[in-house]
């Protein structure tokens, strides 16, 4: 199945120039959904890892299923203001802004093995913030994964890791 050919481009979202890669069809597709988190849990079947985090809203879609394919915890990377117990915080880039991120202090032991999942790689911003947080607790990053990558805006180059895995690659704007 080609899942890249579900994806559709939503022009000037969530700004105008912007052209949004809309997921939600693969997502509606049981089957496009399924060979999604199959071929991401075949390609980091060997990592080591014991967590995978994934950053709000749409990586929660494929980090979370992903950690359950697997049998690993799942800790959610959110927004401030949107977890219960004491955080950790970093502070990014994106692709039409900033944004903050945080996680539970608590959520990676030192020295842990974890995934880094989202649904999209555009400039690395997103990405590069949950490393930072797992670089402050002191764990390891042995993989990133992602649904999509937007090639043309060189976001992979921004990333601290050799294994990084796209299922899909946007060439063109």
């Amino acid at each position: 199945m080609n899942i890249g050919k579900l994806i559709r481009d939503v022009p000037d979202f969530p700004k105008p120039g912007i052209i949004f890669k809309d997921i939600t069809p693969i997502l509606g597709d049981p089957d496009a959904f399924r060979e999604c988190i199959d071929e991401m849990a075949t390609a980091f079947s060997d990592s080591g890892a014991t967590k995978i985090l994934a950053a709000e809203a749409r990586g929660f879609i494929f980090g979370a299923t992903l950690a359950y394919k697997m049998g690993m915890g799942f800790v959610p990377v959110r927004k401030p203001g949107k977890l219960p117990y004491k955080t950790i915080s970093v502070s990014y880039e994106l692709e039409y802004g900033t944004d903050t991120l945080c996680m539970h202090e608590d959520a990676v032991a030192k020295g842990e093995k974890v995934l880094l999942i989202d649904d999209l790689l555009a400039t690395g911003g997103t990405v590069g913030g949950m490393q930072q947080l797992v670089d402050t607790v002191g764990a390891q990053v042995v993989g990133i994964g992602f649904l999509m990558e937007l090639d043309f805006l060189h976001g992979r180059q921004k990333l601290h890791s050799d294994n990084v895995v796209s299922l899909i690659h946007c060439h063109g704007e």
